[in-house]
């Protein structure tokens, strides 16, 4: 059975929830530490460590906006600075460097969405850290994303790779709170009538999406 419209913003919002428990959990202990503790060291650290992830709460929140929401903005197009700005949020104090040029190119609303959740399955194939390269286009020649991915024993796993080029909805029994970022990647792209690829290098993946004019 297909996913339905009801299921895929269940298994959405189960994993804009699972990608925030680690961070507000993390506030949770540090004001159970200023509640509870007296030394000024312990207070010092838990103050540190509710700041931090507040930022990476925010962060998280600021980048789910954009890559799985209406974005809020208003008309048709959306600044790839705003689409950096959130990516650059999101990576801050991380294991993984961003390359992203920083010119004023706007994109379709559905194709900067498309590309946030390329990110997002470049960021998972270097766990270990490494480099993200992010480029687009949108002329004459058709819609261009490519999100370039170099680490130590960089990949995507088979299963990640058979949602994202399948050109059908996967069954019901097969999503998960893990699998439907990629299906919705999928499903944009289908929606924008690009085709996606991914191409493996040693220590390095490249995920795109293309449309020719």
């Amino acid at each position: 059975m297909p996913v339905t419209d009801m299921q895929l913003a269940a298994l959405l919002c189960s994993r804009v929830c699972h990608d925030l428990i680690s961070p507000v959990g993390a506030i949770a202990n540090g004001l159970e530490v200023l509640n509870d503790d007296d030394d000024e060291i312990m207070r010092e650290h838990a103050m540190t460590l509710i700041q931090s992830s507040a930022q990476q709460a925010s962060a998280k929140l600021q980048f789910a906006r954009l890559a799985f929401g209406a974005a809020g903005t208003v008309g048709d197009f959306i600044d790839l600075g705003d689409a950096r700005q959130v990516t650059q949020g999101l990576l801050a104090n991380g294991k993984i460097e961003l390359q992203w040029p920083t010119d004023n190119q706007v994109l379709p609303k559905d194709a900067v969405k498309l590309l946030l959740n390329l990110i997002l399955i470049g960021i998972d194939a270097i766990p270990r850290g490494g480099s993200l390269t992010v480029s687009s286009g949108d002329d004459d020649d058709g819609l261009s994303l490519e999100v370039r991915a170099e680490g130590v024993k960089a990949k995507v796993p088979e299963e990640i790779r058979d949602v994202l080029l399948s050109t059908e909805a996967p069954p019901l029994e097969d999503m998960s709170a893990r699998s439907i970022q990629p299906h919705l990647s999928a499903l944009v792209a289908r929606e924008l009538g690009v085709e996606l690829n991914v191409a493996s290098d040693p220590d390095a993946v490249s995920i795109s999406a293309r449309r020719t004019a």
